[in-house]
């Protein structure tokens, strides 16, 4: 990610971003909010299959860009299935939650305002390799985990998609 001066283009090329292994994803912050006035975050996950977060609320807008795979999402009453190539929108407040239906998935997540990337940075180990984290790799017991979450405003509400 590169940002030269005040008011100029912010660019990250492909392959860059802070690699983070976060609970047993892939996730790489393109654009931090740091370099853009916590307008907005745009991360990129890599899931696996079946990746689903418990059904939760945050204080960031959320937005999905599917590039591989495809996403069942559940939003408020709202459940469609997602494919490479589709987009959605859920506002914040809206409790909501998704699961990859395809072997896995790659998804660019834009978080507005920025926040979302602060809390996957919190509860992360650095990734070695841009690769799903490998068995063993380190994550927040249940109690840190719900501290974080906490601590950034998500709320969960229920378990993630069967």
């Amino acid at each position: 990610m590169t940002q030269t001066a005040a008011g100029t283009a912010t660019r990250s090329v492909a392959g860059n971003g802070e690699c983070l292994w976060f609970l047993g994803t892939l996730a790489t912050i393109r654009v931090p909010g740091e370099a853009v006035g916590g307008r907005y975050a745009l991360l990129e996950f890599l899931f696996p299959q079946g990746a689903s977060p418990p059904l939760h609320t945050h204080p960031q807008d959320e937005s999905y860009v599917v590039l591989e795979g495809a996403l069942t999402i559940q939003a408020g009453d709202d459940r469609f299935v997602l494919e490479a190539g589709g987009a959605a929108a859920v506002p914040m407040g809206v409790p909501h939650t998704f699961r990859v239906d395809s072997d896995g998935a790659r998804v660019l997540v834009l978080s507005t305002p920025a926040g979302l990337e602060r809390m996957v940075r919190d509860a992360s180990v650095p990734a070695t390799a841009r690769l799903l984290p490998p068995e063993g790799t380190p994550r927040p017991s249940p109690e840190e985990l719900e501290r974080i979450f906490r601590a950034h405003g998500q709320v969960n509400l229920g378990p993630p998609l069967a």
